[in-house]
Parts: structure tokens; C-alpha cells; sequence
């Protein structure tokens, strides 16, 4: 069972329902029982680094998440701020995240001659594939995802990275560490191709 994680932000019923709609279980909760005996795990988020940290903290929800990540080496997706937490530190202020990713979430820093460029980046864009990931069938095709974020992750560890795009300069859209899957794009709000990356997620043993 996907156990889609509760912690008072995020897109929840849209990931569910995108779920339900390619077939897949899931559930949305904050309930630690449920989160020790899921198989894989979504965290979502919207809203900024220092609130995504207090309210994990609120809940009760790290120790147990550090524990279905880094020991049982459950899978585990996050979405936007849900991918940001996965670093160390946000820029936003300053807070500390969950540390499974090298490197921090920092706020675009859009050059002056960027075509008027706006923050936040809300848009669909597309997406360079790096090389072979867990979360893309076809390395070569191109896609188009939704966006909408004024930080982005700043990986220490380039490998970790699987996908770009490109909002003034490249950033990351995807990373991938083991276990430790996350896309700065809503795949719930991204249609066939966020469908692709969810099944991908959902069949991952």
C-alpha cells in the first residue's frame, strides 16, 4: 500500500486521485501505524521549507520516516517542497531538512537579462533526462511538466540528479538516490506523463 503522507500540506487528494485513476491503492494519512507497515511512501508539500520541517516535527512523523528510508529502505517519492525536505537545509529561513539528499533548497536567482522572467516558476516546461532512472520508461522522449515553485535543490552530488529543466538556467527536476525518488514538478497535475512517473513509483519493489 502507498501510504500518501499527511502532514497538513500539499496537493493529497490529487495524488490520490491520480493514483485511483492508473489503477493503484493508496491512502492519505498521518498515522504512524500506517506509515510503519506502508511500501512505499509520498510526501507532497506546498508552502515554504520552515513550515514542511515544524509540521513534520508537529506530527511526530521524522523518526519514523528516517526509520522506512534510511533502514528499511522503503521507497519514497517526494513532490515539490516534499522533495525539497529531503535535503539538508533550506534557504528560506534556515532551517534544517531531513538530510537524505546532499546539498540545499535555494530560491531561483533569475539573471536581469532572462526575458522578464517571474517567480514563482508556474508553468508546464519541459524536461532533459539525463540517463536511466526508475522514474522514466524512454530516456529519449521528451517531456512536459507542471511547475509551480519559487526554490529548487541544489544537489552536492550532480549523480543524484536525473532530470533538468531550465527557468533562467538549469536546475534540478528529478532526483533519484536508491530508495529516494523526488520530482520538483506536480506529476499529479502533469496528465499522461505524470501518470508515467507515478506507475513507475507504484511498481518499484
Amino acid at each position: 500500500m502507498i501510504v500518501i503522507i499527511d502532514y497538513g500540506l500539499g496537493n493529497l487528494a490529487s495524488i490520490f486521485n491520480m493514483l485511483k485513476k492508473i489503477g493503484v491503492e493508496s491512502i492519505i494519512s498521518s498515522d504512524l501505524g500506517d506509515i510503519k507497515n506502508a511500501d512505499k511512501l509520498i510526501l507532497p508539500g506546498v508552502g515554504s521549507f520552515n513550515t514542511g520541517m515544524k509540521n513534520l516535527k508537529k506530527y511526530g512523523i521524522i523518526d519514523t520516516l528516517n526509520q522506512k528510508v534510511l533502514e528499511d529502505s522503503t521507497p519514497v517519492l517526494g513532490i515539490c517542497l516534499g522533495m525539497q525536505l529531503f535535503t539538508q537545509k533550506g534557504e528560506e529561513g534556515g532551517a534544517e531538512g531531513l538530510g537524505w539528499i546532499e546539498g540545499d533548497s535555494v530560491k531561483f536567482d533569475i539573471p536581469e537579462n532572462s526575458d522578464n522572467l517571474k517567480i514563482p516558476h508556474m508553468k508546464w516546461n519541459t524536461v532533459e533526462i539525463l540517463g536511466k532512472s526508475k522514474l522514466f520508461n524512454d530516456p529519449i522522449k521528451e517531456r512536459k511538466f507542471y511547475f509551480a515553485h519559487s526554490y529548487h535543490i541544489r544537489c552536492k552530488n550532480k549523480e543524484d540528479i536525473v532530470c533538468m529543466s531550465n527557468y533562467g538556467y538549469d536546475f534540478a527536476a528529478a532526483i533519484e538516490k536508491k530508495n529516494i525518488l523526488g520530482t520538483q514538478f506536480h506529476p499529479e497535475k502533469s496528465h499522461k506523463y505524470g501518470m508515467e512517473i507515478l506507475g513507475n513509483f507504484a511498481s518499484l519493489t
